[in-house]
């Protein structure tokens, strides 16, 4: 498959990529519920000692973070946004 064809299949809107992006957000706090849960039971109270009394658990809720709002994410529901985009619209053209 070629670049320019490859860049195509994956461009999507912007307005559709700030909505997968935000999609993305709120799958990634839903499945990171626990450690931040645990971040926040040991912020809670505290000012600025959050900062080196915290760093394990901020540590482990970014790594989690991080394994579901990476770029290759992002990517992979765009590929599946456009394969969803692309069923409809031959669904379209077969109904006429």
């Amino acid at each position: 498959m070629g670049y320019v064809q490859e860049a195509r299949e994956n461009h999507v809107k912007k307005k559709v990529e700030e909505a997968l992006r935000s999609k993305m957000k709120q799958k990634a706090l839903k499945e990171c519920e626990y450690y931040t849960s645990r971040y926040a039971e040991c912020a809670s109270g505290r000012t600025l000692s959050v900062v080196w009394q915290c760093r394990k658990q901020a540590k482990e809720l970014n790594v989690c973070l991080h394994e579901y709002t990476s770029d290759s994410v992002l990517e992979e529901m765009k590929k599946a946004y456009m394969l969803q985009q692309d069923d409809k619209g031959s669904l379209n053209v077969g109904a006429s």
